[in-house]
């Protein structure tokens, strides 16, 4: 979920942070679907089935906008697979601690939860912080405006300890919200978003949550790295410190990081059936777990969408017959020289109405600028995925 823009009205020069606790192995546990898939829907089929998620999509377009180690020393902390793509996981706030559900979000760099102060209507719905019953809890004397390619939060800049996984306890600044963009977290199923991006890409005079702990020694290596499960039910886990290669098959293929905002890499060319369709001198592209999509320039999405004959449904939505999915050609992202195919049953999802959809949406990017690609969990479902701030670099494996 890429970060568009973020604006403080003071900055924090507050960075003497203290940890508490000790580096250690936290256990692994199943990673399961929050409810039943039955029983909770996506956002985006929520939005579908209540006829709102055209408007949706126009008024929250997609935009681009710019303003390993030992085993037994990484941190584990398992993932929840949620319906329509995303995976979530549980951190805690405060003394004694307040759990709330987040997205680990590689397209943005800072943290906010809602809070009691927050009464828009999408607050309602989850989980609120509530500083006053923690005993750590120090008000920062600033404002925060966080504004998504979906959404936008407005609030205020606390800090507190945040516990990941039952031994990672630190003080981290972050965003009690007080004002959420209306019907957007309304519908979801997380109560905040975790950012996991570049300094550059956070709010000013903060430090992000990851640099954070790199700065305070508590990883023993300054890198993440992303299982996301193919299977619905369980698996998905995010590592700090190292990488656990049972994970992934082959070897870890490396790409240097070509911009410290995102996490951007620069890749070769896009082809289906031997033909370059897209990126065809180069292009940019964005690892982003905060996205379910598929996201490139108009007229290359549009140039994909014909190939996999998607048919209009509603003004902005695109199907393709379920019947033919298993004749689509895959599409094949080349980076650094390696093809990473995508099949057409990753790219198409199939509703619980037994609608089946495209997942490439259009992504609006500013004049003059490289064409970027933003490559989501459509992607990184397929291809384990490692985030490495000592190197610059991005490593990545086909996931088992």
């Amino acid at each position: 979920m890429l970060r568009t823009q973020s604006v403080l009205s003071t900055s924090v020069e507050d960075r003497s942070m203290k940890w508490l606790g000790l580096l250690g192995l936290v256990a692994l546990s199943e990673c399961m679907v929050i409810i039943p898939i039955t029983q909770m829907k996506s956002m985006r089929e929520t939005l579908r089935e209540r006829n709102l998620l055209t408007n949706f999509s126009e008024e929250h377009p997609y935009s681009l906008s710019q303003n390993a180690a030992n085993d037994q020393n990484i941190i584990y902390h398992p993932l929840r697979n949620y319906h329509d793509f995303i995976c979530i996981g549980t951190i805690a706030i405060g003394t004694p601690p307040q759990e709330f559900t987040v997205i680990f979000d590689t397209g943005s760099s800072d943290l906010w939860v809602p809070s009691i102060h927050c009464h828009s209507p999408s607050c309602l719905t989850h989980n609120l912080f509530n500083p006053h019953k923690s005993t750590t809890f120090k008000l920062l004397d600033n404002r925060s405006d966080l504004i998504y390619a979906s959404g936008r939060i407005e609030g205020v800049l606390g800090q507190d300890v945040i516990q990941i996984g039952n031994l990672l306890h630190f003080n981290q600044t972050f965003t009690l919200s007080q004002n959420l963009s209306k019907d957007f977290f309304q519908n979801v199923p997380f109560d905040g978003i975790l950012g996991l991006g570049f300094p550059s890409l956070a709010i000013q005079g903060t430090t992000p949550l990851f640099d954070n702990l790199k700065n305070l020694g508590l990883i023993p290596y300054p890198l993440f790295a992303f299982y996301l499960s193919s299977r619905r039910e369980n698996g998905s886990v995010l590592m700090f410190g190292g990488v656990d290669h049972s994970y992934h098959t082959g070897k870890l293929n490396w790409v240097p990081v070509s911009q410290t905002h995102y996490w951007q890499i620069t890749m070769g060319r896009i082809s289906v059936n031997g033909e370059v369709i897209a990126c065809k001198r180069g292009c940019q592209a964005i690892m982003d777990t905060g996205t379910t999509s598929l996201l490139g320039p108009r007229r290359h999405i549009a140039k994909i969408q014909r190939l996999i004959h998607v048919r209009p449904f509603g003004s902005l939505q695109h199907t393709v017959p379920c019947n033919i999915t298993s004749t689509l050609p895959p599409l094949i992202f080349t980076i650094k020289g390696i093809d990473y195919p995508v099949p057409a049953q990753a790219y198409i999802y199939e509703s619980s109405q037994g609608l089946c959809y495209s997942t490439f949406r259009n992504v609006k990017q500013p004049k003059n600028e490289a064409e970027t690609w933003v490559l989501g969990n459509v992607f990184l479902k397929l291809y384990f995925s490692v985030y490495d701030r000592e190197k610059y670099r991005i490593g990545l494996a086909p996931a088992v």
